[in-house]
C-alpha cells in the first residue's frame, strides 16, 4: 500500500492533538503487551465511551464490566448438554464485552487501520462510509467518534430500532436503504452512488475489504486456539468453527484454525429463508448480522467444510426460550444449570443461528465428548430488545406451554437437515458464484477472481499484518505521545 505523506503528516498532527495512538494487532491479541500508561487510562473509562483509549478495548479479552475494567483470559460459555441435546462441547466466545457491544468494532479497525496509518485516509477532511447491515457500521462509527472524523453509516430499513438510534446519539450520518438484512445489493448501489457524488467519503465496504478477514483470522482464530488449549485436557479435539458467513470476515478464523488443527470442521451458516450456499438461493429473512445473495469476495470458499441453513423461525422462537420468564423457567425445569440460563441473554439472534449449526455439527458428524466446536456469539440481545416486543404485540404473552414446544421442537428436535458438505467441486462452483456480483456487478476483475482460488494469495494476504504492526509501531513513534 502507497503511502500519501502530505496526508499521513496532517493524520499524525491530528491524532497528536486528540490523544490518539493505534494498537497493533499483536497488542489485541495479547493486551499484556498494551503499555502501561494505556491501562492507567482504561481504569477511568467506560466499555463504550468515546475515549480513545478504547481502541485498546478492541480484543476478546476485555474484562465483562461496564467501567474500568481492563483485560483477562476472554469471555466464553460452555452450553451443556442438558441444552444443546449433543455430548460435543459446544463453547461460545462473547462479543458483548468489546466496545459497542459487538465484535464488529474489530473489523471495521481491521479496515480502516491500514489505511490510516499510509495517509490513504484523511480523518481532517474525508468521512468514512460503512456499507452494513447492523454491526459493522455501528463499529465502524465507533471508531470514527474515537478518531474525531464523521461515519455514514448505510444499513437496510428493516434493521432493529436499537441500530438506528444508537448510530443517529453517536453522530454518524445514516443511510436506510430498502428492504431487510438480505438486501445487500441495495447496500453497494448507494456505495456506487456515493462514489460519484461524494468525493470526500471513502467507502470501507467489509465485503471487499480483506482487513476484516485479516483482523479474524489472527485475532479471533488466537482466542479460539487459547480457549481450547486451556479447557480441551490432554484427549480433546479442536472439531468444529461455526460462523455465519454474512461479510466473510469472522469465518476467516477458520483459516487460521485449518493451520493448527488441520481436523477442524469449518461450517457456515446462512437463513434457510434465503440458502445461497445451501441452494444458490434468495428470499428475505430475519436473523440480523449475516447478509446474503452473494458470495463475499473475501470469503475463501475453499476452507469452508460445511453449510448450514437454520430456519429463522427456529432462531426467533429460541430468542423468546432463551430471554423470557417462561421459557427460562422451562430451561431450568429441563436441567439446564441456572448460572447457563442466567447467560443466555448475552447472545443475540446470530449467535443463536450459529449455535443451532453447532448442534447439527455435531450430530452430523457423531461428535462426542472429546470434540469441541467454537462459535462466536457476535452481540447480546440488548441489541435487540425490540425484536421481543414485536414478537409479544404480535403473537401475545409468552407462556410455559409454548416455551414447552420450543424447547422441544427447537432444542431437542434439532436435526441434520439442511446440511451441505462441500467437496472440492462444490467450493469451486460457490468460489465461481462471486462472478455475478463482483466482475458483471462491482467491476472486479476476471484474474483477481482467479487469483483468490490460489491458496497461496490466501497466506500472503494474511501475512500483511506484520507489516502492518510495524507500520501501526512507526505511527504512533511519529505521533509522540
Amino acid at each position: 500500500m502507497k503511502t500519501n505523506d502530505a496526508v499521513l503528516a496532517r493524520t499524525i498532527k491530528h491524532c497528536r492533538e486528540r490523544n490518539v495512538l493505534i494498537p497493533t494487532f499483536a497488542q489485541m491479541k495479547s493486551p499484556s503487551l498494551v503499555p502501561a500508561k494505556i491501562r492507567d487510562r482504561l481504569k477511568s473509562v467506560g466499555l463504550w465511551d468515546t475515549d480513545p483509549a478504547n481502541l485498546f478495548r478492541i480484543t476478546w479479552k476485555n474484562e465483562p464490566v461496564e467501567r474500568g475494567g481492563l483485560y483477562n483470559d476472554g469471555n466464553w460459555i460452555e452450553f451443556p448438554s442438558s441444552l444443546t441435546g449433543v455430548s460435543a462441547r459446544i463453547i461460545g466466545i462473547f462479543g458483548k464485552y468489546f466496545p459497542t457491544g459487538a465484535h464488529k468494532v474489530g473489523a471495521a479497525f481491521g479496515c480502516l487501520v491500514p489505511r490510516l496509518v499510509t495517509g490513504q485516509f484523511d480523518p481532517t477532511t474525508q468521512k468514512a462510509v460503512w456499507p452494513s447491515t447492523g454491526n459493522y457500521c455501528r463499529g465502524g462509527a465507533f471508531d470514527c467518534a474515537l478518531l474525531g472524523c464523521t461515519a455514514v453509516a448505510i444499513l437496510p430499513e428493516e434493521m432493529s430500532r436499537e441500530r438506528f438510534e444508537w448510530l443517529k446519539g453517536i453522530g454518524a450520518e445514516v443511510i436506510a436503504t430498502p428492504g431487510c438484512e438480505s438486501n445487500v445489493k441495495e447496500i453497494y448501489d448507494k456505495c456506487w452512488e456515493i462514489k460519484r457524488t461524494r468525493p470526500d467519503c471513502v467507502i470501507f465496504n467489509q465485503f471487499e475489504e480483506f482487513g476484516n478477514a485479516i483482523w479474524h483470522y489472527h485475532v479471533t482464530g488466537s482466542i479460539v486456539q487459547e480457549i481450547f488449549q486451556r479447557i480441551a485436557g490432554p484427549r480433546g479435539r479442536l472439531s468444529g468453527y461455526v460462523s455465519a458467513t454474512g461479510s466473510a470476515g469472522t469465518i476467516a478464523a477458520g483459516d487460521f484454525l485449518h493451520t493448527i488443527s488441520p481436523g477442524v470442521r469449518v461450517l457456515a451458516t446462512e437463513a434457510l429463508q434465503c440458502p445461497t450456499l445451501l441452494q444458490c438461493g434468495f428470499g428475505g429473512h430475519r436473523i440480523e448480522g449475516i447478509g446474503d445473495k452473494h458470495i463475499p469476495w473475501i470469503h475463501n470458499v475453499r476452507n469452508t467444510d460445511m453449510v448450514a441453513a437454520i430456519d429463522d423461525e427456529q432462531c426467533i422462537s429460541l430468542m423468546r426460550l432463551f430471554n423470557e420468564d417462561a421459557g427460562k423457567s422451562v430451561l431450568e425445569k429441563a436441567g439446564v444449570p441456572g448460572a447457563i440460563v442466567s447467560q443466555l441473554p448475552n447472545f443475540g439472534i446470530s449467535g443463536i443461528c450459529n449455535t443451532i449449526a453447532a448442534i447439527k455439527a455435531a450430530k452430523y458428524y457423531d461428535m462426542n465428548e472429546r470434540d469441541c466446536i467454537f462459535v462466536p456469539l457476535t452481540d447480546a440481545m440488548s441489541l435487540y430488545a425490540s425484536r421481543i416486543e414485536e414478537c409479544r404485540a404480535e403473537r401475545g404473552a409468552y407462556t410455559p406451554d409454548q416455551a414447552g414446544r420450543d424447547f422441544a421442537r427447537y432444542l431437542q428436535g434439532t436435526t441434520t437437515d439442511h446440511l451441505r458438505e462441500l467437496n472440492y467441486t462444490d467450493r469451486k462452483t460457490l468460489h465461481n458464484f462471486k462472478y455475478f456480483t463482483w466482475v458483471e456487478q462491482q467491476q472486479r476483475n476476471v484474474e483477481d477472481l482467479r487469483r483468490l482460488w490460489d491458496p497461496d494469495f490466501w497466506t500472503e494476504t494474511f501475512a500483511q499484518v506484520t507489516e502492518w504492526d510495524r507500520m501501526i509501531g512507526d505511527f504512533n513513534k511519529l505521533v509522540g505521545l
